[in-house]
């Protein structure tokens, strides 16, 4: 996590994903009054505190933490796992990912004892359809992130209650006014980094000696697939190596759903 980076501006008028609506789909008066208790639980609590309302009491077994091994991951999985190592992990293995981020997850895996961490793959029949030659990417990069990332995490989301983010406001315009609770498509979503700064992940990871991701030394402050992410010069945007030159920042997940940052 380099100082030399800015936050991302969106201001080129780019819509905002469903993800990234605050407290969107709580319409349902009984899932809106669930929302305000857990919204009031979770007020003053600190990061802890707030994964610990996502992963014990009526969540217990029934959260997901939807991870990248990005750039950020450690801070989060690093929570998660002085509560419970065992709460499942979903990990978008695209089929192209860095090498690097796949030795990370073993690597923290392994140094934080995480249990439980589900790698997620593309459907093979939809893989033969879509991208049989495996550069879709170079053609629809929302197609490509579509049949890659928004629909086999949409199918590994559906058992679980809640899912717990590592969204933080810092980060994009729309995330700016997110709560650390929110619902969306008939569940409920826990952001317990909503507050944190670059400067106190950065705090965070030296204090406990968390390992960084290899590609952030090198350039990397967000790290997606292979094919579609670059270095980020001195000055650019926190995500201006994701899709350069296209109108996209944004993995393509409308669905309320989210396989980054995380």
């Amino acid at each position: 996590m380099s100082a030399t980076v800015t936050v991302i501006d969106r201001s080129r008028g780019i819509m905002p994903r469903a993800f990234d609506r605050a407290g969107a789909g709580a319409s349902d008066p009984s899932a809106s009054a669930h929302l305000a208790r857990l919204q009031a639980a979770a007020s003053g609590r600190d990061a802890h505190g707030i994964l610990e309302l996502a992963l014990k009491g009526e969540f217990a077994g029934k959260s997901a933490v939807v991870s990248s091994f990005g750039a950020e991951s450690a801070v989060l999985l690093h929570l998660v796992a002085q509560i419970d190592p065992n709460t499942p992990i979903l990990f978008l293995n695209t089929g192209k990912l860095f090498r690097e981020t796949l030795r990370y997850r073993d690597r923290l895996q392994d140094e934080l004892g995480l249990g439980d961490i589900r790698s997620l793959a593309p459907n093979p029949a939809d893989r033969a359809r879509f991208d049989p030659d495996g550069i879709l990417w170079s053609k629809d990069t929302d197609a490509c992130c579509n049949f890659r990332k928004v629909i086999p995490l949409k199918r590994a989301l559906e058992p679980f209650a809640a899912q717990i983010t590592g969204r933080k406001r810092f980060q994009t315009r729309e995330r700016a006014t997110m709560q650390p609770v929110e619902f969306f498509e008939g569940r409920f979503r826990f952001n317990p980094l909503t507050d944190w700064t670059l400067a106190q992940l950065e705090a965070y990871t030296d204090k406990h000696k968390l390992p960084h991701h290899p590609l952030v030394e090198d350039g990397y402050p967000s790290i997606g697939c292979m094919p579609c992410t670059r270095r980020v010069a001195a000055g650019e945007d926190y995500r201006a190596g994701r899709w350069s030159g296209e109108d996209k920042d944004e993995c393509g997940i409308h669905l309320g759903v989210d396989g980054e940052g995380i």
